[in-house]
Formats: structure tokens, C-alpha cells, sequence
């Protein structure tokens, strides 16, 4: 019988859930059964990727952006710590009734974790960027992290892509495991002049799409459109010049991506990690008071890496300055299978 392995990734976009489909291939390369655990989108996609894997939903953050995150977030602190409870006690359950069950990988949901079983957070996050109270949301971030085994940081031991949101000298158990990505970079025409990557909670997904449809329904450039839009089924359109997807699991999207000379999107860390395999030239418009976004977008753009601009700057226009920029570029995802040594232990009961 094949020793299980639980995956949950928080369900904010769909780049915690992405950036797990490379570990899942790893942990049944390995000899491991992943028991996909999630909510919303995030569970939606993973159950499309692997529609042979056992699931079950976990209680929702029900995470909403407000014209300002940060305050936003701050008052829903209480009805996320209120999830997080919940979401222990359903994994707590999960585990006692299913003795095969030796491990956990969490990526960034606070409340997935046992102590009687080996328990694993992703994050590329050690410090957590709040303006002026940084401090403060970095401490919290930290003692949850204390709580995991082990913390995994999806980037190089130099923290080449997320910059000082993974540096600290203190100990969390923490590894450098490498970029972690689901695609391939491939050899093939490119063919697309310009993709629009749309990601992340709503209303600024569709505030961002409203804007970029506007700026490009009349360029005479071959444009790609993929919403984002996790729903029953896949979806093609005409929108004028553009191609629009609602969206496109892993094999079709990274042929798409390859075939883009360009792409535009949200400067979120998976999305970095993904371009970043495929070596792609990018633009980045940052979510408004999303800090971590906007600290990453900063960071590549000083580093002449990749361009970018907050949503109310951008023109097409703006494009034709990418050529003064390096773009991104990474090794592909090599995850090394000695990672789990974690789990090759006897459980506790």
C-alpha cells in the first residue's frame, strides 16, 4: 500500500495550486499517493489536472480584496483565524481515519499541519510586506511557520527571484528547493505577438481585463487572451483581434505561453517562477496595495529584468520599452526526491 501524501494549497488565484502540480508529479514519481486538499478554484484546477487523484475540500479563507488590501485584509483577520481552526480540525479527522497518511505539504494555508505527522509549509514569504507594519506582519507569518517541520522556499539559495521577502537570519527549518514550475520551455514558432496572463481574486481580475481589452481591441498585434476563469468547461472566443480562454490547464498553456513573444500580467511569484522556466519577455502591472506584488515588480524592474507599471499607467505603448530589459531566466524545475526523506519515517498515533 502506497504511503499518502496530503497537498493543499491556499485558494488565492490559482498560482499557490499551479506551483504545486510539480511536486504532485514528484511525490507519484516517488512512490507517494497525493490526497489533493483545497477549496474553491484552487480545488477545481487540481481535480482537472489530476482527475485520478482522491480529494476532499478544506473550509474556505474567503479572502476579498477591497480598494485598499491592506486595511481590507485587516478586518478579515478574524473570519480567516476562524477558517484556520476549522481547517485543523478537518485534517485532524482526515488523518485519524486514514493510518496511511505520512505526510503534509501546506503551501501558505496556515491550519494544515498535524503533530503527529510530518508537516511541510511553501513559502517564498519569510517576510510578509505591510508598509510600516511589516515588522509585525513578518513576526506573525514566522511563529506559523515555526509551527511546520520545515518550510520549503520555492527559489534559489540566493533568493534570486523574490528578493528579501525570503531572507532572514533566522532558522525556520527552511530549504531552498529551487524555482518550482509546471511548464517547459519549447522549441516552436511564436506566433502569438502578445499574451494576457489574468490571475487572482476578484473584482481587480476583471478591473485589469476591462482595462487591457480596451488598450489592445485595436492593435493590428495577434493577442491572446486567458481569463483566468476556472469553470465547468473550457471556453474559446472572438473578441476582435483577441483570442479569449477562460482558461487552459497546464499542457495547453505552456504551449501558448511558448508560442508568445510577449506576455502581460500580474507580477505574482508564481508567475515570475513559470516565465521565468520558459525564459519569456514580460511586462508587469502589479495589483494596486497588493505589497508583495508590488515589492516584486520593483525588485525585477531596478534589476533590469522586467518592466512594469501600475494598471491606471499602462498603454500599449509601453511595450515597445521591454527591449531595454533582460527578461526572465531560470533552469527548469529539478526538485530533488530527497526532499521527503521527511516522511520515510513511522508515524506517530
Amino acid at each position: 500500500m502506497k504511503k499518502k501524501i496530503i497537498v493543499a494549497p491556499l485558494n488565492w488565484g490559482l498560482g499557490h495550486a499551479s506551483r504545486c502540480v510539480p511536486m504532485i508529479h514528484l511525490l507519484i514519481k516517488n512512490n507517494f499517493t497525493p490526497i489533493l486538499a483545497s477549496d474553491g478554484n484552487a480545488l477545481v484546477f487540481l481535480r482537472k489536472e489530476f482527475p485520478a487523484l482522491e480529494s476532499f475540500t478544506l473550509p474556505s479563507y474567503n479572502i476579498h480584496y477591497g480598494k485598499n488590501l491592506k486595511i481590507s485584509l485587516f478586518f478579515q483577520l478574524p473570519k480567516i483565524w476562524v477558517a484556520v481552526r476549522k481547517e485543523q480540525k478537518v485534517i485532524q479527522k482526515f488523518i485519524e481515519k486514514n493510518k496511511d497518511v505520512v505526510g503534509i505539504i501546506s503551501d501558505n494555508r496556515f491550519g494544515v499541519r498535524n503533530k503527529n505527522t510530518p508537516s511541510v509549509y511553501i513559502t517564498h514569504q519569510l517576510n510578509v510586506l505591510s508598509g510600516i507594519t511589516s515588522f509585525f506582519t513578518s513576526k506573525i507569518h514566522q511563529n506559523i511557520i515555526r509551527k511546520f517541520d520545515e518550510c520549503w522556499i520555492p527559489d534559489n539559495n540566493k533568493s534570486e527571484f523574490s528578493g528579501k521577502l525570503s531572507s532572514s537570519k533566522y532558522n525556520f527549518n527552511s530549504k531552498f528547493i529551487g524555482v518550482l514550475s509546471r511548464f517547459k520551455k519549447e522549441s516552436i514558432q511564436k506566433s502569438i505577438d502578445v499574451l494576457i496572463l489574468l490571475s487572482g481574486p476578484e473584482p481587480n481580475r476583471t478591473f485589469l481585463e476591462k482595462k487591457l481589452k480596451k488598450e489592445f481591441l485595436n492593435s493590428d498585434k495577434k493577442i491572446a487572451l486567458v481569463q483566468g476563469k476556472v469553470e465547468n468547461q473550457q471556453k474559446k472566443s472572438m473578441d476582435k483581434n483577441i483570442i479569449v480562454y477562460n482558461y487552459l490547464l497546464s499542457n495547453e498553456l505552456q504551449r501558448l505561453l511558448n508560442m508568445s513573444k510577449i506576455v502581460v500580467c500580474r507580477s505574482g511569484y508564481s508567475s515570475i517562477m513559470d516565465l521565468a522556466v520558459l525564459e519569456k519577455k514580460v511586462f508587469f502591472i502589479p495589483t494596486k496595495n497588493q505589497t508583495e506584488q508590488e515589492y516584486l515588480a520593483t525588485y525585477l524592474s531596478e534589476k533590469k529584468i522586467v518592466p512594469s507599471c501600475v494598471e491606471e499607467d499602462f498603454t500599449i505603448e509601453k511595450l515597445s520599452i521591454i527591449e531595454n530589459y533582460s527578461g526572465l531566466k531560470s533552469d527548469e524545475t529539478k526538485l530533488n526526491s530527497a526532499l521527503f526523506c521527511l516522511f520515510e519515517g513511522e508515524r506517530k498515533f
